[in-house]
């Protein structure tokens, strides 16, 4: 239980001391200082330097009194302040950049410019990143900066979760999503299993999602943002079968290249277009 509790109050990035007093706050109530020390092993010396910083937080209160006393507020309210206290932060560095900016750019624009005169640009097809958190990561950022339309091709969608926030996020800005199921007969038991329970999440819960199956099986799997017919815009991450090899050894290609996020996407419409259906088995 006490490992839980560390682990949890180890989002707050605070110091050993600061956790260990909010813990000891939480878990017995309201305390002087002396008594905190005391009942935590925290040096009387550091003890109201701790507190202090605590309550800076807004983690705890300081009731007035002879002594004063410390008492931790809900924890709903602590996970509330957290949140606030990052956002200040962003904002005082975003304020900070913004200072500096015009300065910044002035001193080492002409240098940066100098040095790539003789550099001829070159564009990567693609770059890649490991499968799970990484590819995870990726997609919820397609997800998020999606302005009309993403199409998905999977098998059973098993990572719906991970990027559900991102997936909604697109929804509420009437972001067109589509998604390519693979035909439940060519999955395991298993996978048909999670696949049934993430197409009734779908389907219960997205009924502005179109959703459909593959008769085949996919020679890919991935992402698509806004492609371009033009070959001008567009973003996608593609993870290709492989075979015998672990999906967490696996990793997934991200592209924004124009001409090959529209080739992604005009294989995608052909499959939806004359290889899948709309039923589930």
């Amino acid at each position: 239980m006490m490992s839980d509790a560390e682990d949890l109050l180890a989002h707050l990035e605070l110091r050993e001391y600061e956790t260990t007093a909010l813990r000891e706050l939480l878990t017995l109530g309201r305390s002087t200082a002396p008594n905190l020390a005391e009942a935590t092993g925290i040096p009387r010396a550091r003890i109201y330097e701790v507190l202090d910083e605590l309550a800076d937080r807004g983690f705890i209160e300081v009731i007035p009194g002879r002594p004063k006393e410390y008492q931790a507020k809900h924890p709903e309210e602590i996970l509330d302040r957290a949140v606030e206290n990052e956002r200040q932060d962003f904002e005082s560095f975003r304020a900070e950049i913004d200072d500096v900016r015009e300065e910044f750019v002035s001193t080492f624009g002409p240098l940066f410019q100098r040095a790539s005169e003789d550099v001829t640009p070159t564009e990567d097809l693609f770059h890649v990143v490991d499968v799970g958190e990484p590819s995870e990561t990726e997609t919820r950022k397609l997800y998020h900066d999606a302005r009309e339309q993403v199409d998905v091709m999977t098998k059973s969608f098993a990572y719906l979760e991970s990027v559900r926030p991102a997936l909604e996020d697109a929804l509420d800005r009437n972001v067109e999503i589509r998604v390519l199921l693979l035909e439940p007969s060519h999955l395991s038991a298993d996978n048909r299993e999670a696949q049934a329970e993430i197409y009734e999440v779908l389907t219960d819960n997205y009924p502005e999602i179109a959703v459909r199956f593959s008769n085949e099986k996919l020679p890919l799997r991935g992402t698509v943002a806004d492609p371009s017919m033009d070959y001008e815009s567009g973003r996608a991450i593609l993870l290709v079968e492989e075979k015998d090899i672990p999906l967490s050894m696996r990793q997934a290609a991200v592209t924004d290249n124009g001409s090959f996020v529209a080739g992604i996407e005009r294989l995608f419409d052909l499959i939806w277009e004359y290889d899948s259906g709309q039923a589930y088995a």
